[in-house]
């Protein structure tokens, strides 16, 4: 009876506070990452926010003292299902509500958390990721990045690559050597960097799909204050793990962030090959939309069975298993779209295309990328192999 009432409340305050306009598919020009210099197009995305964040609806179970709703696992379900019932917009999209918060809330001091936890829950700061060098990828812990403690600061150093949307980001989460003369995975720190100084660069890197969301970072002789360190000096391996952890977790959920209001494969296939008894007329192709949509539903509620077995602690290793297969779903589900839409998928630019005509084939070549980020496809399933199913080397 308590979540048939909660569900009433939800439903009714959505219905209330949700602009018609946050109820339609989300032009990429109008997604909103917040930040210090946050540009809202459409007027009401700022609007539908401020009214989520004061709610604490932008991170629903993270602690109301941190600008959390406060919610139970059950209660935030609800939410997200209600949310989708009624087409409503994410108000908010974040690496730190999907990484870095988390890390926070089980790893940061009290003064980390206080300090940097609302400002992400209300969208007020853009957070970026600082892990991946030039000659540290799958292997991380090779990072060369220094950082070199002097008194109450630390004296940084190094080069950072594939560091999505730097050049929007404010703060950066970043690993960084500081015992260079400790075994690789045990002299690293994590350390939280304010990019709003000269000793910070960025460098766009543009993509086969003509955007570019990663850059190169490069960080010079920048201070940071000891106070920044999270968990501890030379203690930074086991907090990248925790955040790697996450970070798999949303690349996993790539395909569920995608949908929004977008309509659906079935519907996409009968404008586009035409219907028949009110179903898709190629039987074929609906048979592959009928596989794709049980294969997503039965991803979905996988990943919901794990939270509640991991009752809102880490999703541990097994987050390696929703990685693979959730971004090997989202590509299949982009060669299908390619199939579904035919040469008209094969729009660059042009009158003769729709605007999602025009993002598709971008989309679909970005969509390459997510079995590479967070580690590649072959690091999850040795991971798997190891950590989940414990098979010998």
């Amino acid at each position: 009876m308590e979540n048939a009432a909660f569900r009433a409340e939800t439903r009714a305050w959505l219905e209330a506070q949700c602009p018609p306009s946050m109820r339609t598919p989300v032009p990429e020009d109008e997604v909103v990452w917040g930040g210090r210099n946050a540009r809202f197009k459409n007027p009401d995305s700022r609007l539908w926010l401020e009214r989520m964040a004061a709610k604490g609806w932008t991170v629903p179970t993270w602690p109301k003292e941190y600008g959390g709703g406060g919610l139970s696992a059950a209660e935030a379900r609800i939410l997200e299902e209600e949310m989708r019932r009624l087409d409503c917009r994410s108000p908010l999209q974040s690496f730190g509500i999907w990484m870095l918060g988390p890390v926070l809330l089980e790893c940061g001091t009290e003064a980390q958390k206080a300090t940097h936890l609302p400002k992400i829950a209300r969208g007020e700061i853009r957070w970026c990721q600082g892990y991946s060098e030039p000659e540290a990828g799958s292997d991380l812990a090779g990072l060369k990045t220094r950082a070199l403690l002097q008194g109450d600061s630390f004296l940084v150093n190094g080069h950072k690559i594939w560091t999505s949307y730097a050049n929007f980001a404010d703060w950066i989460f970043c690993l960084v050597r500081t015992d260079p003369l400790a075994k690789k995975h045990e002299g690293i720190s994590f350390l939280l960097i304010d990019m709003d100084d000269p000793g910070v660069r960025t460098r766009p890197i543009r993509l086969i799909s003509g955007a570019s969301p990663f850059c190169e970072t490069f960080i010079e002789n920048l201070r940071v204050p000891r106070e920044n360190l999270v968990g501890g000096l030379n203690n930074g391996w086991t907090i990248a793990k925790k955040l790697l952890e996450h970070e798999r977790k949303m690349i996993a959920s790539i395909g569920e962030r995608q949908r929004g209001a977008e309509r659906s494969l079935a519907d996409l296939a009968k404008a586009y090959v035409g219907e028949k008894g009110g179903a898709v007329a190629d039987a074929v192709l609906r048979d592959r939309i009928a596989q794709i949509e049980i294969d997503q539903r039965a991803f979905r509620l996988t990943q919901r069975r794990a939270a509640e077995e991991a009752k809102g602690g880490s999703p541990g290793p097994a987050s390696a298993m929703f990685k693979y297969y959730g971004t090997e779903l989202n590509k299949r589900k982009f060669e299908l779209l390619l199939q579904i839409a035919g040469t008209q998928a094969l729009g660059w630019d042009g009158d003769g295309f729709t605007a999602g005509e025009l993002r598709l084939a971008r989309e679909w070549l970005r969509s390459k990328a997510n079995s590479i980020e967070g580690g590649t496809s072959e690091i999850q399933l040795n991971i798997i192999a190891k950590r989940v199913l414990g098979l010998p080397d």
